[in-house]
């Protein structure tokens, strides 16, 4: 059974739907996109979420010391990064804190894959575009052995697939939770239970 994790969550509301739903992660986005939040109002929701859920910050390209005392007073359980982080950029934060890293690539091509296959970070995210709703081309990553997240394009209409094909270590979404650019509980129940009853 794949894990689940809801990224960008950014308001009590959303907080309150996890908290009923309780997804194995949720993300909090620290860079500039619509679902950014501040390092203060990360705290003031991490506060009123449910104590079994692993929070998630989400950096891109940002300096090392932001990100390891972000890590480091407990505002998060793990770190991802979407820049353009390379293996000294890892290694440097890695001898920062021992928060688990997780390092996300864009899969255009098996070429993609293998880059990804060789990251530093503890685990990896592979995902296509995101914003645009269409899923990579799975068959990519059907025969990749190391634990990975999926991500992009993922809806409960396609969950299920997706995990047979890929059988990812844990299952990504935003925007397939969304209506409007706002999480909907409806759609996020039907994602978590179609990711969470799937082998």
């Amino acid at each position: 059974m794949a894990r689940v994790k809801i990224c960008g969550i950014n308001s009590p509301e959303d907080v309150e739907i996890v908290n009923e739903l309780k997804p194995d992660y949720v993300s909090f986005a620290f860079y500039k996109n619509k679902r950014q939040v501040t390092y203060e109002k990360a705290r003031k929701l991490k506060q009123i979420l449910d104590k079994d859920i692993r929070v998630i910050g989400v950096f891109v390209d940002e300096n090392t010391n932001v990100v390891a005392s972000a890590a480091n007073d407990d505002l998060l359980d793990v770190i991802e990064f979407h820049g353009n982080e390379g293996p000294g950029e890892i290694e440097r934060i890695k001898a920062f804190t021992e928060k688990p890293i997780i390092q996300g690539f864009r899969i255009r091509s098996r070429a993609d894959v293998e880059l990804a296959l060789d990251s530093h970070a503890d685990s990896i995210l592979m995902y296509s575009d995101s914003e645009s709703g269409v899923p990579m081309d799975w068959k990519l990553l059907k025969n990749v052995t190391r634990p990975y997240f999926l991500a992009g394009g993922l809806n409960a209409d396609n969950i299920e697939k997706a995990i047979k094909i890929c059988h990812p270590f844990a299952v990504s979404v935003t925007t397939g939770v969304e209506t409007d650019g706002i999480k909907d509980r409806e759609k996020m129940a039907a994602f978590i239970k179609m990711a969470r009853r799937t082998k």
